[in-house]
C-alpha cells in the first residue's frame, strides 16, 4: 500500500470549501475518463489564501489546478482549459439581503435597482464587471466579513451565484437570522469558469480537456451538474426571476458565451 501511495500522482487544487465541491468532483470525473499509468490523487491546498495568491502559487508550482472565472490577467499568467465547467450558472447572481428589505427590493424596477449598493470581495472577478455596468460596490478583503457588513447595513445586497446563495444562508442562519434570499430579482453576466494549470503543464491541460469532452459526450458531465444543482434549477423554473443583463467587459476575446441551456433558456 505504501509503495502504491508513493507512486501516485498528487494534484493540489484551489479554491477549497463546500461551495467548490462540484468543481473538484467534475475534475475527478474528467481524470477518471483519462486514466494514466499511475493513480491520480486530488489534494486540497491546505492553506487559506486569496485568489491572487492562489494564482501565484500555481505559477510557482505549489498548486497544480485552479478552478476560477476568466479575465485577461489570468489568461496571461495561467493556461486555461476553455470548457466552461459551470455552464454559466455562476454568472447568474441572486441577492442575499436583509429580510426587512424584501418588499422594497421586490417593488424596484431596473433603474431603481441600480441605486442599491452591492457587497463583494475586492479580489473577485465580478467587481470590475459590476463597476463597468454602473453599479455601486462596497468591497471587503474577506468573504465572511460580507455577511456581517450586510447585517450591519453597510450595503444593500450581496450577489451570489444561483448555486451558492441558499447553501451559504443555511450555514449561517443561526448567526445572521435577519438575512434572507431575495425572491424576485437576479443579475446575469457571461462568466465562464475554467480549470487552469501552469503554462508549462500542457500535458495535464490536454488530459483534463480530453476527460471533460469525453464526459460531455457520454452525459456524465451533465448528470453530475444536474445532481448538484437540481434544487436551484427546479426553483428557477417554478419561480422565474426578473433578470437584469449586464455586459462583461473583462471577458477576453476568444471566449465563447456560456451555454446555459441545461438550466436556463435565456
Amino acid at each position: 500500500m505504501a509503495a502504491q501511495c508513493a507512486a501516485a500522482q498528487q494534484l493540489r487544487y484551489f479554491p477549497v470549501g463546500p461551495i467548490y465541491e462540484y468543481r473538484w468532483k467534475l475534475l475527478k470525473l474528467a481524470l477518471d475518463h483519462t486514466q494514466a499509468a499511475e493513480q491520480t490523487v486530488l489534494q486540497p491546498f491546505p492553506d487559506e489564501v486569496s485568489q491572487d495568491r492562489g494564482v501565484a502559487l500555481l505559477q510557482s508550482g505549489k498548486i497544480d489546478v485552479i478552478a476560477l472565472g476568466t479575465n485577461q490577467e489570468r489568461e496571461d499568467k495561467m493556461l486555461p482549459i476553455k470548457i466552461d465547467i459551470s455552464r454559466g450558472i455562476v454568472g447568474f447572481r441572486v441577492l442575499i439581503i436583509r429580510a426587512a428589505d424584501q418588499a422594497r427590493i421586490k417593488s424596484m424596477d431596473d433603474r431603481s435597482l441600480r441605486n442599491l449598493t452591492f457587497g463583494l470581495n475586492d479580489q473577485w472577478a465580478d467587481v470590475p464587471v459590476m463597476r463597468a455596468n454602473g453599479l455601486k460596490i462596497e468591497t471587503s478583503m474577506g468573504y465572511e466579513n460580507l455577511f456581517s457588513m450586510l447585517a450591519a447595513k453597510r450595503f444593500d445586497a450581496f450577489p451570489r451565484g444561483l448555486n451558492e446563495a441558499k447553501r451559504e444562508l443555511e450555514q449561517r442562519k443561526a448567526t445572521y437570522p435577519q438575512l434572507a434570499l431575495e425572491l424576485t430579482k437576479a443579475l446575469y453576466f457571461p462568466f465562464p469558469i475554467y480549470f487552469w494549470v501552469n503554462k508549462n503543464n500542457t500535458g495535464l491541460a490536454r488530459r483534463i480537456e480530453r476527460g471533460l469532452k469525453l464526459a460531455l459526450a457520454d452525459g456524465s458531465f451533465r448528470r453530475l451538474f444536474e445532481s448538484y444543482y437540481a434544487a436551484e434549477i427546479a426553483s428557477l423554473k417554478s419561480n422565474p426571476r426578473h433578470v437584469i443583463h449586464l455586459k462583461n467587459p473583462i471577458l477576453p476575446a476568444g471566449n465563447q458565451p456560456p451555454d446555459t441551456s441545461w438550466w436556463w433558456r435565456q
